[in-house]
C-alpha cells in the first residue's frame, strides 16, 4: 500500500515538473515572429515612404478595432495583441521619440540645479 503511494507521489511530481515545459514547447512552436524594421532600414526610407507605412499601420489598427472580438479564440486575441505591440514599436521607430515641454522643464531645472 504504501509502495502505490509513493509511486503515485512521483507520477504527479513528475507530471507536475513536466506539464508547464511542454505547454511552453507548444507555444513556441505556434508563436509567429513580427520583425520591426531596423533603424538603418527606416532611415533609408524616404517620407513619403514613411507616411505610408504610418497609414497603413493606422489602417490596420482602426480595422481592429472594429473587429468583433468577442468570437476569437485565446491565441487569435493573442496574436492580436502581439501584432499591435509590434505595430506600435514600428511606429515609434519611424516617428521617433519626442520631450514633452513638461519632461524639458524639468531637464532644464536639473541641470540648473546640478551646475
Amino acid at each position: 500500500m504504501k509502495a502505490i503511494k509513493m509511486l503515485r507521489y512521483y507520477l504527479f511530481a513528475l507530471a507536475l515538473f513536466t506539464l508547464p515545459a511542454l505547454k511552453m514547447q507548444a507555444a513556441d512552436a505556434t508563436t509567429t515572429i513580427h520583425e520591426v524594421p531596423s533603424k538603418e532600414a527606416i532611415a533609408n526610407m524616404t517620407k513619403e515612404e514613411k507616411a505610408a507605412r504610418l497609414e497603413e499601420i493606422k489602417a490596420r489598427v482602426d480595422e481592429i478595432k472594429a473587429m468583433d472580438k468577442s468570437t476569437l479564440t485565446k491565441e487569435d486575441r493573442k496574436a492580436l495583441r502581439h501584432e499591435l505591440k509590434e505595430m506600435r514599436r514600428e511606429a515609434k521607430a519611424i516617428t521617433g521619440v519626442y520631450i514633452s515641454i513638461g519632461a524639458l522643464i524639468i531637464i532644464i531645472l536639473l541641470l540648473i540645479i546640478i551646475i
